[in-house]
């Protein structure tokens, strides 16, 4: 579930707010946008995803966090960790590279 937008790290890009399929955001002029349905997050981890400056955090849980601390996600390096994983951004390298798994399409039968 979505639980934090970082005012510190957004560039109010709003590309949350376009990919997010469940409208869960409402842009916010000259601020970052706004988790304004929560609870319609289906945690697909799109905006996490989309986000060029690492500024969100999807939790993996499907129930909001009771506390949400922004410094302990930057330390645990959290925010935009669905994006590192997966190899999306600039200076990162795609995880797909790394899949093996088209050899078993080759394998002569």
């Amino acid at each position: 579930m979505i639980e934090l937008v970082s005012a510190s790290r957004c560039i109010e890009c709003n590309l949350c707010v376009t990919v997010c399929p469940t409208n869960v955001f409402d842009t916010v002029p000259d601020a970052p946008p706004r988790i304004a349905r929560q609870s319609d997050c289906q945690t697909c981890f799109m905006c996490e995803l989309y986000c060029p400056v690492d500024a969100l955090y999807v939790a993996p849980e499907v129930d909001p966090l009771p506390f949400v601390d922004e410094a302990a996600l930057v330390a645990a390096r959290l925010l935009g960790s669905y994006r590192e994983e997966v190899g999306w951004g600039k200076g990162r390298k795609p995880k797909a590279q790394e899949d093996a798994s088209y050899q078993f399409n080759d394998l002569k039968r």
